[in-house]
């Protein structure tokens, strides 16, 4: 097998020296050779390093749905992971203190008109001459007192759940009802269920988790040996290439425990793949700081401490020196006289560099 090879080598065109940067083959001498070629991939970034992640939601994107008054959950409409949208109905309860609140509701509205009433004979004998100015002011004192207590009344009306129009229809019908409908804080996805069909509920006890997820945040444990090695800004890939995140936030502090550093990433692509609460391995990739190439290890050759590369073209390959920015297992990220368009040797590069260098050149 030896000497076949040595034989193709010897068979090659003149280009067999080092200082010639053309290696001349024909097509059927790179076939023999199983010489592969490829296309050049333009990165700025290196991997790192791989690590552990956790998909999270960022807490300014999280609510409970709370029970607004104490009574007895009658009704759960919404599943885990459903979509819902603001002020849709969630769930349903059945409220005593509700009632107590509609009645304090109605009262304080009777007064106010009451009050509006005496306020609009008050103006009319103010303006006969009939009543002192004194008198006036009392009863428009009376009145603001009883206008601040009817919207006090009805301002508990609202923090217990009722919407405006349900008001209005209170209004219109004093009729009280203790039914009281939970409505969804935010547009989100329901990611947990905290409470029982047929529980009793004291005021404020959480019944759904509700999450944004427009924005997700990957959570990152990188091993304190590594640390130094991240930084702000480095790209964050998973094991697929689907989901890209950048890192925003490296921690100030390592975990006893494990002896991890917490690094958060902002996903920016790739989010409707991922889960909440879901564990990932995620490559770390560094930004370089000019625009490379990632060509795989085996397709550079070493000479002199220098690195090259073999592009092809129409006799052959041309000899080009790059310099290597960085490695990360199997892979490169070279830079140099490039354009991208070029193919490369990816596979048989030591048979072109035995050629290149006239079988047996120097390291």
């Amino acid at each position: 097998m030896r000497s076949i090879i040595f034989s193709l080598l010897i068979g090659c065109a003149c280009g067999a020296f080092a200082e010639e940067m053309q290696i001349r083959m024909s097509a059927e001498q790179i076939d023999n050779l199983a010489i592969e070629v490829g296309s050049l991939e333009p990165s700025r970034h290196l991997s790192v390093f791989y690590a552990p992640a956790r998909v999270a939601v960022p807490v300014n994107r999280e609510l409970l749905l709370t029970a607004s008054q104490p009574g007895l959950l009658t009704q759960l409409q919404a599943n885990l992971g459903d979509k819902v949208q603001k002020g849709q109905v969630l769930a349903q309860m059945h409220s005593p203190e509700l009632v107590a609140l509609q009645q304090q509701y109605l009262t304080a509205r009777s007064n106010l008109q009451l009050a509006s009433l005496e306020q609009q004979r008050d103006k009319t004998l103010l303006a006969e001459g009939v009543i002192a100015e004194r008198r006036w002011q009392e009863t428009q004192a009376m009145h603001n007192s009883k206008a601040a207590l009817a919207d006090e009344a009805k301002q508990l009306l609202l923090m217990a759940g009722m919407t405006a129009p349900d008001i209005s229809a209170l209004d219109k019908t004093r009729k009280l009802d203790s039914l009281l409908n939970l409505r969804a804080p935010i547009s989100g996805v329901v990611l947990e269920r905290l409470a029982t069909l047929g529980s009793r509920l004291d005021i404020q006890a959480p019944i759904y988790r509700i999450g944004d997820l427009s924005e997700l945040w990957l959570e990152i444990n990188i091993p304190q040996e590594r640390m130094d090695s991240v930084h702000i800004g480095d790209w964050v890939e998973d094991e697929t290439g689907r989901v890209r995140a950048k890192i925003t936030l490296l921690g100030q502090s390592v975990n006893r425990e494990n002896q991890t550093l917490l690094a958060r990433a902002a996903v920016q692509g790739g989010a409707d793949n991922l889960r909440v609460g879901q564990h990932l391995s995620v490559q770390i990739k560094q930004a370089g700081q000019q625009t490379g190439f990632k060509v795989p290890n085996a397709a550079i050759a070493q000479n002199s401490g220098r690195s090259y590369v073999f592009v092809r073209n129409a006799e052959g390959f041309t000899v080009t020196e790059v310099d290597v920015l960085g490695r990360q297992d199997a892979e490169s990220l070279i830079s140099g006289p490039l354009k991208g368009q070029e193919r490369i040797a990816v596979r048989g590069a030591v048979a072109l560099k035995a050629n290149w260098l006239g079988m047996g050149g120097d390291e």
